[in-house]
């Protein structure tokens, strides 16, 4: 049997991403750095517990780092945006939302 050609080996990238939590009750805060090899994107989030809550920590964190992933997915859809443009992509409307809005 015989295989077909490809011009190229299939490439694999590892990119580096660091989380980092910092609490000050109320205060969550989130920092990513996320590292391609090519470029270092960073996003930064909060997360502010309501005096009336119960202090659980998890709850902060979770909320803080999934703020930072969103924005974080956002920088890149807008540097994906940019690279488009840049090399005259004709279909560019701007980054493509991360979900569907709500009706």
């Amino acid at each position: 049997m015989t295989r077909p050609v490809r011009s190229r080996p299939p490439a694999v990238k590892e990119w580096r991403l660091n989380l980092y939590l910092s609490e000050h009750d109320p205060d969550t805060t989130a920092r990513i750095v996320l590292d391609t090899g090519d470029n270092v994107l960073e996003s930064h989030a909060e997360a502010r517990r309501s005096p009336y809550d119960p202090d659980v920590p998890e709850i902060g964190d979770e909320l803080a780092a999934g703020r930072a992933l969103i924005a974080m997915g956002r920088i890149l859809l807008r540097a994906a945006d940019g690279d488009m443009k840049a090399v005259g992509s004709n279909e560019t409307d701007g980054p493509s939302p991360l979900w569907p809005t709500e009706e």
